[in-house]
């Protein structure tokens, strides 16, 4: 597979807070100056805090820019909620800027999860609160269904092996990105994961494009990537 280099220029992204009025009349959130800094590395249209994890999300493309979460090796594994919740809209959003469970339908891709439920489903609030649409992105069936679920994995097994990890996982759209749905929400091009725990030395960056890959063939090691350009977190 083809590796793509990706090049971040960096820039404060603060969280927000209140709301403004756009030329279009939309209320959108405005921005809290004196809020901590949580992302480097790209500018996001609205920070989300599902207290379980953060979104960057952008506007333009009805999705997410980036997720970040941190996983405790002690709870990742438990009790493992089997019962999935439903999708619910982010009310966060304007209304505007939404990506909804029906633009979907008949797409031809999967209602992909960025921050995972099988990572999440240690307790039901944390579970129910990644059936978000703001952590659902368009992603190829074979590629949600078999090669990303690879790295769900290998961040749980890591949040064991070194007691916690920290998740950072972006999302490349390209130049003229493919719409779906009544909302034209973006397909994405490309997905990359990096794992780390600074503390202990680890990191390890995974990129995937999103197209169908082999199941008998594709192996976690094809993906690999250096971490040199990836944000921190």
């Amino acid at each position: 597979m083809k590796k793509l280099v990706i090049i971040f220029y960096f820039t404060t992204i603060v969280f927000f807070t209140g709301c403004q009025t756009n030329n279009d009349g939309v209320v959108i959130p405005t921005q809290d100056t004196s809020a901590t800094t949580f992302f480097s590395g790209v500018a996001c249209d609205q920070i989300i805090d599902k207290k379980y994890y953060t979104i960057c999300y952008d506007y333009g493309y009805k999705g997410a820019l980036f997720v970040a979460y941190t996983l405790d090796g002690n709870i990742v594994n438990d009790p493992n909620i089997e019962e999935r919740p439903n999708f619910y809209d982010e009310m966060s959003i304007p209304s505007a800027y939404r990506s909804r469970w029906e633009d979907y339908t008949g797409s031809g891709y999967d209602r992909g999860h960025l921050a995972s439920d099988a990572s999440f489903d240690y307790n039901q609030t944390a579970l129910e609160s990644v059936y978000s649409m703001a952590n659902i992105v368009p992603q190829d069936p074979e590629l949600n269904r078999s090669a990303w679920i690879d790295t769900e994995y290998l961040e749980r097994s890591k949040a064991v092996e070194y007691g916690s990890v920290d998740v950072v996982i972006g999302v490349v759209y390209g130049d003229n990105p493919q719409r779906i749905g009544e909302d034209e929400i973006a397909v994405p091009q490309m997905f990359y994961k990096k794992i780390s725990n600074k503390l202990l030395g680890y990191e390890a960056c995974y990129q995937y494009e999103n197209i169908p890959y082999d199941t008998q063939t594709d192996s976690l090691e094809d993906h690999v990537v250096s971490c040199q350009y990836f944000p921190n977190y």
